[in-house]
């Protein structure tokens, strides 16, 4: 099968071209596993981690963790779908359902998390496997494209979202303004239709989109809010956001971090960290873990509901690098998702 593998660890900086173009052993499905035929996969900073190695993905590995597509064939014992059925399949590829997380469906913090796209291969290829209790029906409001994004940059705002505590009527800042806060952007304005909702981003282009969406102000990731928030989402890799993010927070508010990693370059930003001005008064700080099936489940029946429609921008397979660069430099509106032919 066509695939674009990732072999080794490298500088975007310098190389522009970390994924190799290869035919790749097409997987067959284990016991309970299905094999899908993927038909479109979201592009995520998380990928951008793992190339440049702040997160350490098992090697060679294909990418790709918002993955739609169609079971293709089904392993011993499988029995959830039928070969044709649409499915999805997230960054949560599996957990052991054993351990006390498990059992208290915070699957999301099992030690035996395996994650789709950098524990085992993931959809940047013709053809991926999932055990099937991790994959997921994708609502027929969706295109196979529309609704790659919402199986991770969606499931993983709207956990951020419930972590976030917020009530209706109280105000919502995001930091950053890609995949996953445009998301949340359309989530919040929905649940909670009296809050207003501002934001904060690098990029003309990216406040201006905000504003088409909804927020009811927009300004750099520097300049201070007009009034406190009630609760800040951070969608960054960057350590700044983080201290601008809880000195604009009210008395009791809560950050969210919706974050694996923080990219080091940044992290002298930390030493400005002031416990008067950025934590005193019982402000609260949130980090957010993966994401768990029940994020997903109940992430796709709200956004069909709502219908939640994630702006997308459309790549071939052998233009992932293409679509990981623009997302290095900041070129961003809504979500990239690579299409097969």
């Amino acid at each position: 099968m066509k695939a674009m593998v990732l072999k080794a660890i490298a500088d975007l900086q310098t190389n522009s071209y970390p994924l190799e173009a290869a035919q790749w052993p097409s997987p067959i499905p284990g016991e309970g596993d299905v094999l899908v035929k993927v038909s479109a996969c979201g592009v995520c900073h998380t990928e951008l981690d793992e190339i440049e190695g702040r997160m350490t993905p098992r090697l060679p590995v294909v990418l790709g963790h918002q993955v739609v597509g169609r079971v293709a064939a089904l392993g011993g014992g499988a029995r959830r779908f039928a070969v044709g059925e649409r499915v999805g399949v997230a960054w949560i590829h599996s957990a052991c359902g054993q351990c006390r997380y498990c059992l208290r469906g915070d699957e999301n913090l099992c030690p035996q998390f395996r994650a789709t796209g950098r524990d085992v291969n993931g959809g940047y290829a013709e053809h991926m496997t999932v055990p099937e209790n991790f994959a997921y029906r994708i609502p027929d409001a969706f295109s196979d494209v529309e609704a790659a994004p919402l199986l991770c940059a969606g499931a993983i705002g709207y956990r951020s979202l419930k972590l976030a505590g917020l009530n209706d009527g109280e105000s919502l800042g995001l930091t950053g303004f890609g995949a996953s806060a445009h998301l949340v952007l359309k989530i919040a304005r929905h649940r909670y239709p009296r809050s207003n909702v501002f934001v904060f981003a690098r990029s003309e282009s990216e406040r201006a989109f905000a504003m088409e969406l909804g927020a009811v102000w927009a300004g750099e990731a520097r300049e201070p809010p007009p009034e406190p928030l009630a609760a800040i989402i951070d969608t960054t890799p960057a350590w700044a956001p983080v201290i601008e993010a809880l000195a604009a927070l009210e008395p009791g508010g809560r950050l969210v971090i919706n974050a694996i990693r923080k990219e080091a370059a940044d992290k002298q930003s930390l030493l400005r960290l002031d416990y008067p001005a950025h934590l005193w008064r019982e402000k609260e700080i949130k980090s957010v873990a993966n994401v768990a099936r029940s994020d997903v489940s109940e992430f796709l029946q709200l956004a069909a509901e709502i219908p939640i429609r994630p702006e997308v921008q459309e790549f071939t397979l052998e233009e992932a690098n293409t679509a990981l660069m623009e997302l290095k430099v900041k070129k961003i509106r809504g979500a990239k998702v690579l299409r097969m032919e």
